[in-house]
């Protein structure tokens, strides 16, 4: 599974873990990043990758998105002071961030950049997979994920041998044995560091094995899907629709409403569930310590955006029951 999905992203090695989240935990353990560094990412993603910075002892530093929900890389640099040490571009609901521009500036200030791909697996930009540009990426194998498995999980992908060999190491109490690796090639290192278990199971991994086959007929069906939303609903004036660039892939499909609560009832009245997570801000809930952070797109995104149904099972006639009890709602 490891050397499939890296062969696939198009780097040289793969670690599999218990979820994105530690994913991203241990991506940021592995280059040293803790007390006193600052992580440059986005408020507009889910909670863990915030969680990711502030349990390895770091500073999360949020900037805002664009229009299209992915990170505004325009307000990276006023971002960057000394302690910065990474930026964690997300490549949310599929589309992905600017990594050329993201990269750039990366190098012009010497920072490592750590891709959290976790809903873009298969989404490409520039002939590049998401994950194929940071130095470490992650993805996520959580059951409402592209590729979801049996539960959690998730995979470190890289094509730094070093970082490889430290993550191995960081998800398995820092022993070599039961890690997917040659021992005469990766011997158990001298000295102990502590560490931590996480490992992606060998039945999750089994069933991933077999899913990942299907993984471009998954893609490829999510977008019929996606296509068909976006033709079926396009003349109603008061939604937001989403936009996707060449190679970018459909996670999931945020729509924009004004009457948010009202639409959510009236689509379940009717049969169709939709998902209305972030109805606070991650900046903005209370508790986290940040609340200093001003980030228009972000808050207003949290105001307006829920999800249609999305997934490769639907077949077209639930796609288009959906188009018409949403064209129904905006009738009233």
């Amino acid at each position: 599974m490891e050397k499939n999905i890296a062969k696939y992203v198009g780097v040289k090695y793969g670690a599999g873990v218990n979820s994105g989240t530690d994913a991203l935990f241990l991506s940021l353990l592995a280059l040293g990043i803790g007390k006193g560094d600052e992580v440059i990412t986005v408020s507009n993603t889910f909670i863990a990758t915030i969680q990711a910075i502030v349990h390895c002892g770091a500073t999360p530093i949020l900037i805002d998105v664009k229009k299209n929900e992915q990170m505004d890389e325009g307000q990276i640099e006023k971002a960057i002071t000394p302690k910065t040490k990474a930026i964690i571009p997300v490549h949310y609901t599929g589309a992905m961030c600017d990594m050329k521009k993201i990269m750039a500036i990366a190098k012009k200030y010497k920072l490592y950049v750590i891709e959290d791909a976790c809903q873009g697996l298969g989404a490409m930009q520039n002939g590049k997979k998401a994950g194929s540009f940071g130095i470490l990426s992650c993805f996520s194998f959580n059951t409402a994920k592209l590729l979801g498995g049996l539960c959690d999980g998730g995979m470190v992908v890289t094509s730094d041998r070093k970082l490889w060999e430290k993550v191995c190491l960081l998800r398995n109490h820092w022993n070599v044995h039961q890690l997917s690796v040659d021992r005469k090639d990766y011997p158990q290192p001298k000295e102990m560091q502590w560490a931590w278990k996480s490992r992606l199971s060998n039945v999750n991994s089994a069933y991933l094995n077999v899913k990942f086959k299907k993984l471009e007929q998954i893609l490829k069906r999510r977008k019929e899907i996606a296509e068909m939303y976006l033709k079926g609903l396009k003349d109603i004036g008061e939604l937001y629709l989403p936009e996707r660039k060449h190679g970018e892939i459909w996670q999931e499909f945020h729509i924009g409403v004004d009457e948010r609560s009202k639409f959510a009832k009236f689509l379940e009245k009717n049969g169709i569930e939709t998902l209305t997570r972030d109805t606070i801000p991650n900046h903005k809930i209370k508790g986290l310590g940040l609340s200093h952070f001003n980030l228009p797109n972000t808050e207003m995104f949290a105001k307006y955006i829920t999800r249609l149904p999305l997934y490769p099972e639907m077949i077209d006639d639930e796609v288009s029951y959906v188009i018409k009890i949403v064209k129904k709602f905006y009738e009233r």
